[in-house]
């Protein structure tokens, strides 16, 4: 009895420590493969991660690119859209410049037109002032030129031989012809058309160039002087109108008179009294008109 219940006792513990080590044993087999899942999951995770890394690289890359290529793009832009705006400055500088370039041809053209109507109407004053002085000169023996309007006297009837000084005689017949030619130039319808009043003193051909050339000019402006005294008929008003617009010139024998055949044709001879002369004649605005239509027309 107490054998059998030795080796009941004996079994019994054997029992007890088998079961323990299949347990152990079992907890042991289950923690390898609960580090084996996790091994695995980790091993998983961490490709997942690599290759979501990898991913994000890449997309990181073509992001770079993509601003890369928005920031060149962006330069392009701004490129175009200066030169966009060039263009249309350089346009509107073109516009305006054609603006201007129209308008000084349209003022050009008005100020054309009227020189144009101006040099027409000195045209008509120039008819209109000669048959005023042809009418005033009338009754007079002094005739007037047809052509230019002049008048001349013989230097022979106003000086002594190789004198500048106007005899008694000359200065009673100036009194009469100078303030009546004079005071047709100087009257209001004709005086804004008058460039110039010219006395011109003449010689002949005898003498040498430059002592004609002195007495020439002597005696005109010994004619001019008696004009611009308001004792030999005309007034302070014209006198002072005169003093603006008066040129005296000498010629010495440069323009001789030529004597005529008996077909009234000119000759080689010279007229040597004819010649000495002092002559009162006028100048129209015209020739200022012609040349400021010519820098008109050279202007464009």
């Amino acid at each position: 009895m107490k054998n059998k219940q030795r080796n009941r006792e004996a079994f019994a513990e054997h029992s007890y420590w088998q079961s323990y080590s299949d347990m152990m044993a079992a907890l042991l087999l289950i923690f390898i493969l609960m580090i084996a899942i996790t091994l695995a999951i980790y091993r998983q995770k961490t490709n997942d991660l690599e290759k979501t890394r990898l991913e994000l690289d890449t997309a990181q890359s073509q992001l770079d690119e993509t601003i890369e290529d928005l920031e060149k793009s962006n330069g392009e832009l701004a490129s175009s859209l200066a030169q966009l705006q060039e263009a249309y400055d350089q346009a509107a500088l073109t516009q305006e410049e054609l603006n201007n370039a129209y308008l000084e041809i349209e003022n050009a053209r008005q100020e054309l037109t009227t020189t144009k109507q101006e040099l027409q109407d000195i045209v008509g004053i120039r008819t209109d002032i000669i048959g005023a002085l042809q009418s005033a000169f009338s009754n007079s023996s002094m005739k007037v030129d047809a052509q230019t309007g002049s008048i001349t006297f013989s230097s022979d009837v106003l000086f002594r031989y190789n004198s500048a000084s106007l005899t008694a005689d000359s200065k009673e017949s100036l009194k009469n012809i100078i303030p009546m030619y004079l005071d047709v130039l100087l009257q209001d319808q004709f005086r804004d058309y008058i460039a110039e009043i010219i006395i011109e003193g003449h010689t002949d051909t005898d003498g040498g160039y430059q002592s004609n050339m002195e007495l020439s000019y002597a005696r005109a402006n010994a004619v001019a002087d008696f004009c611009l005294n308001k004792r030999n008929g005309l007034s302070e008003t014209k006198i002072e109108q005169l003093q603006k617009i008066l040129t005296v010139n000498g010629k010495s024998w440069s323009s001789p008179v030529y004597q005529k055949d008996a077909f009234g044709n000119a000759t080689q001879e010279v007229d040597m009294p004819a010649s000495r002369r002092v002559e009162i004649k006028f100048r129209l605005k015209e020739d200022e008109m012609i040349e400021k239509i010519a820098g008109i027309l050279e202007q464009r």
